[in-house]
């Protein structure tokens, strides 16, 4: 007991000298100037237009009693009786955060988040909430209750870059604060706790459930009665979405975006220091985005960034709401990243590798292809290109779903707990992934295998021009060189003949792969994700609220793909892409692709037209077969004569030359050379009549390198007599 007192009292003065030493000022401007801007810069440090807040002020009583009773009740019950700190409301969180050994519990008043929002940076220290309890006294003492909540219905951030009551009420019902019902007030208040997990589009139900319990707390505050309790949880309401009341572009969202992560603080606090943002904008590149993406209904992102160290130089979106953080299933477009490039990697496969595409059950999960086809044998590179389910799924288990996972994971793509099992080869994710990741992960193949987090920002500097923080990566390597430049070559015949064959008339190298996530018969996402030497490029078409959409992978995506890299290099075209000295040119064995579907280096001893050039890694390369045939049981022909042609007929095989001997009043000559046959032969020769004539044929064996004939056996001879 005497411990947990010492202990106590030991806080307590700690605290106190932390509250007392506490070097920050309470700074009034920060909460009263509205006129603020977010000051970002493209490539050329040339300022980027239309980054003005998005908060209209409204004074508090325009606002209705309604409102400012959701926020109340909600928020700080106690608000207007309080000096600023409920500390009871401290005591409780504190107490919670001891017992879960986390720093999570806020316990924050209106007049506390107010100061959050406009003063402190977002990490949970002791000393920041020490800072925070230092700051809300003054502010108490500097402003009235009814200024306090004025500023804070104004300032307090809603989702969708939506800054303040007036601006979150014309975004998401499309009229002003002053006509908000109060159904609509109880879902605002209720966004306010966590903008994207409460989002009224993104997350409806969540929303509905946190709107229910603002009304709830309304009624255990006698705001309504349970008649109007019942009647609101009832009532539908409409959301109205209206982008067009604030002027960013998908770009700059991102970017504040990504600002806000950087620094931990919110886009006010931002503007309020002064910071400037500098960014990889590429005014063209972003001017070509937005004019390719054509007529289309749907929702629709496209992304651009640098092949070699992921710059992300244009973004663009159009949609209702920001898209930019969305996660969606990855479909089809997931297989080269997870499945088909971790599985070269292990040297599990080689592009050349065939696959049985037949019908599977592994676990009791049984894949459907597309089509409902099964196709039999098929190459990887094949299966790749027709976008095949089957031989997917078969290679991840190949490979393993955790070992696959890691190559992903070690490129910052997240995995939900329940994520492990097969139908990750085809997109199936719990949670889905950003555009942005997803793109990226493709630019790692791009980049010869190297892995740089993609990135908007170049560098930020504070309000004296200092850089207090820049865009310094060491590139990762996930993967060799050969397994890039092998995934890439694969997904190269993807553009020329697969699924994202729209692509093929283009006069340069261009790897893509396309992907269509559905459920039942309805199309919910499509992409195309595709890159060259210089730029990566992903599209996805799809609906938040997930409507169908009437396209898939291969159509529009790929088509809007095709629009930008056309515009992009309409002057200058990227270089093709380099085969590393990792990998080899090598023939291989077609007859045994066809006859016992595997993979082997061709003999010397194959005839070129048996012979397939393909490339491969030099750590995985196929096996020599074994040349069978260097002593064939001896060779037995049969013939018969009629009108001047003799007809000979015997069984062949294949790398095997044939050469027919003719033997007529003393003289012996080679009338005819066949290369290689297999199976019965059927040979006809003209002959002098009214004479004897002997045939025979000499079977040779020689080595197509060097031309040299290394074996020679003759058959029986025939003796034939046409009258």
């Amino acid at each position: 007991m005497a411990i947990s007192l010492f202990v106590i009292i030991f806080l307590v003065g700690f605290v106190t000298v932390l509250y007392v030493t506490s070097p920050v000022k309470f700074d009034k401007s920060k909460i009263t100037d509205s006129k603020l801007k977010v000051s970002i810069y493209d490539n050329c440090n040339i300022e980027l237009q239309g980054t003005n807040l998005a908060n209209e002020f409204v004074p508090l009583s325009q606002i209705p009693k309604h409102t400012i009773d959701c926020f109340i009740s909600i928020e700080d019950k106690q608000f207007y009786s309080h000096s600023g700190i409920n500390y009871k409301r401290i005591a409780v969180a504190g107490f919670k955060n001891i017992v879960s050994m986390k720093f999570k519990e806020g316990a924050s008043t209106i007049s506390q988040q107010l100061i959050k929002n406009t003063h402190l940076t977002r990490e949970k220290t002791l000393a920041r909430k020490i800072n925070e309890i230092k700051l809300t006294k003054n502010l108490e003492n500097n402003m009235t209750k009814d200024e306090i909540l004025e500023y804070y219905l104004n300032i307090i951030y809603f989702g969708d870059n939506c800054y303040g009551i007036q601006s979150a009420s014309k975004h998401y019902f499309s009229h002003p604060v002053s006509k908000l019902t109060l159904n609509e007030s109880a879902m605002l208040s209720g966004i306010i706790k966590s903008p994207n997990k409460y989002h009224p589009v993104k997350n409806f139900q969540n929303c509905i459930a946190r709107k229910n319990l603002v009304l709830g707390e309304l009624y255990k505050d006698g705001k309504i009665s349970q008649n109007t309790l019942t009647e609101l949880k009832q009532e539908d309401i409409k959301i109205n979405i209206d982008d067009n009341q604030y002027g960013y572009n998908g770009y700059i969202k991102a970017c504040i975006k990504e600002a806000e992560d950087i620094l931990k603080i919110p886009e006010k606090s931002i503007a309020i220091g002064g910071f400037k943002i500098f960014t990889y904008h590429d005014r063209q590149k972003q001017e070509c985005l937005e004019q390719s993406i054509g007529i289309i209904n749907d929702d629709c992102q496209m992304i651009s960034m640098t092949s070699k160290d992921a710059r992300i130089e244009a973004y663009a979106e159009k949609s209702s709401i920001p898209l930019f953080n969305i996660k969606r299933q990855p479909a089809s477009a997931i297989k080269p990243t997870l499945v088909y490039a971790p599985a070269i990697n292990e040297n599990i496969i080689s592009p050349k590798t065939v696959i049985l595409d037949e019908e599977i059950s592994i676990n009791g999960y049984s894949p459907k292809n597309v089509s409902g086809n099964f196709h039999g044998y098929v190459s990887c590179e094949d299966a790749l290109s027709m976008s095949l389910n089957i031989p997917a799924v078969k290679i991840l288990s190949y490979v393993g779903i955790n070992k696959a996972k890691s190559y992903l994971a070690r490129q910052n793509v997240t995995f939900d707990k329940n994520d492990n099992n097969l139908a990750l080869a085809l997109g199936g994710f719990t949670n889905g992934m950003t555009l942005k990741e997803l793109t990226n992960t493709y630019q790692t193949l791009a980049n010869s295998g190297k892995f740089i987090s993609a990135k908007f920002i170049d560098y930020i500097s504070d309000k004296n021009g200092k850089i207090i923080y820049k865009n310094e990566q060491t590139p990762k390597t996930i993967y060799r060189d050969d397994t890039a430049f092998l995934t890439t070559n694969m997904l190269c015949l993807c553009a020329k003949k697969g699924t994202a064959k729209r692509l093929s008339d283009l006069k340069f190298d261009v790897a893509s792969k396309t992907g269509t996530s559905s459920y039942g018969d309805k199309n919910l996402d499509a992409y195309n994700i595709s890159y060259t030497t210089s730029d990566v490029v992903g599209c996805w078409v799809g609906n938040v609220d997930n409507k169908e959409v009437d396209t898939v992978g291969g159509s529009s995506p790929t088509l809007f793909v095709k629009n930008y890299l056309e515009k992009i290099y309409k002057q200058n075209k990227p270089r093709n892409f380099d085969v590393p000295s990792s990998v080899e040119y090598v023939g291989i064995d077609t007859l045994a692709l066809q006859d016992d579907h595997t993979v082997a280096l061709a003999s010397d001893y194959l005839p070129q037209r048996f012979v397939q050039k393909a490339y491969f890694s030099r750590f995985n390369l196929p096996p020599k077969k074994q040349f069978s045939y260097i002593t064939p049981p001896p060779l037995k022909i049969e013939g018969m004569a009629s009108n001047g042609v003799a007809t000979i007929t015997f069984d062949a095989e294949e790398c095997y030359i044939y050469e027919f001997h003719k033997a007529q009043n003393g003289n012996d000559e080679t009338i005819l050379q066949l290369g290689s046959k297999k199976g019965k032969v059927k040979q006809t020769l003209p002959i002098l009549r009214n004479e004897k004539t002997s045939i025979y044929v000499v079977v040779k064996l020689k080595n197509y390198k060097t031309g040299e004939v290394i074996y020679a056996t003759k058959s029986n001879t025939i003796t034939l007599y046409c009258k």
